[in-house]
């Protein structure tokens, strides 16, 4: 995804460059959009007024944002559109505060295409006027940027995002195996799917590759995993426990123990297709 939006801030005249933990990375996208690349992340922020940083996890933020902190000045901004905990959200701001530089966690939904053709949603947490200062580099990334309060308030967005996406993705998976075993034609049947009231990006998106059993990446199932306990983690707090988390959590986790994690989080349907084989009638 940060390929995605690096092509679309080149395209908008705001990359003045670029730096990725595998080198060979960064070198293949700089050499594409013509941008330098740094030698680390403390040399980007050195070159940069706004460093946006897109990586998988808690630790992989703490480590990128200790790195930038070495280059930062007053009045920087690093933006992160990564998926992480609130509390790892607030120490970065924490550590970057102590420099002088602001941030702003900024968790996106869109998948791939939406970092591909800059249309991602933009769940935002921190200053209100950092965010206005800054809104061009989002603007060029997404079709739209969001504050929902102080710095974590854009991961309790996405937390939120996340659980509905699960729902969407237990029901599709569900459906298409009821579909599927029903001897319905599936061909005729996603159309009238996603043009009536059961329809949704994801099902477009997703539904006729479920189908052919193409599970390609997409939303990695191990991510997905990763973001549904970063969930738990703040339903906890409300003393809460959702099933649909709970649920899905488990069949993740499955998913996994068979070496499914790499695959688009609609390889469920490979344990949904498997309660309707013969002699496996049983629920998961």
């Amino acid at each position: 995804m940060g390929r995605g939006m690096a092509r679309n801030l080149s395209a908008a005249g705001l990359l003045a460059g670029v730096w990725n933990r595998t080198r060979a990375n960064g070198e293949a996208l700089a050499e594409e959009l013509q941008v330098p690349l740094t030698e680390d992340a403390a040399a980007l922020a050195r070159l940069c007024d706004v460093v946006i940083t897109c990586v998988s996890a808690d630790q992989d933020v703490r480590e990128v944002v200790g790195a930038l902190a070495d280059g930062v000045s007053k009045g920087d901004v690093v933006i992160d559109t990564s998926t992480i905990g609130v509390d790892t959200a607030e120490a970065a701001a924490e550590t970057l505060r102590a420099r002088g530089a602001e941030f702003l966690d900024a968790p996106v939904t869109g998948g791939p295409e939406g970092a591909d053709t800059g249309t991602l949603q933009i769940m935002v947490g921190g200053d209100p006027d950092v965010l206005e200062r800054i809104r061009p580099a989002l603007q060029a990334i997404g079709s739209g940027a969001t504050h929902f309060g102080p710095v974590g308030y854009g991961q309790r967005a996405k937390a939120v995002n996340q659980v509905m996406v699960a729902g969407l993705v237990q029901a599709i998976s569900e459906s298409l195996s009821f579909a599927e075993a029903s001897g319905l034609d599936t061909e005729r049947l996603l159309p009238v799917l996603t043009g009536g009231a059961a329809g949704s990006r994801l099902l477009e998106r997703r539904g006729s590759r479920i189908l052919a059993g193409d599970f390609e990446p997409g939303f990695r199932v191990s991510l997905h995993h990763k973001d549904l306990n970063l969930c738990r983690d703040l339903l906890q707090k409300l003393d809460v426990s959702l099933p649909l988390v709970e649920m899905t959590i488990k069949h993740y986790e499955r998913l996994l123990e068979q070496g499914y994690g790499e695959e688009d989080t609609s390889a469920l349907f490979r344990l949904k297709r498997d309660l309707f084989a013969s002699g496996n009638r049983k629920s998961l």
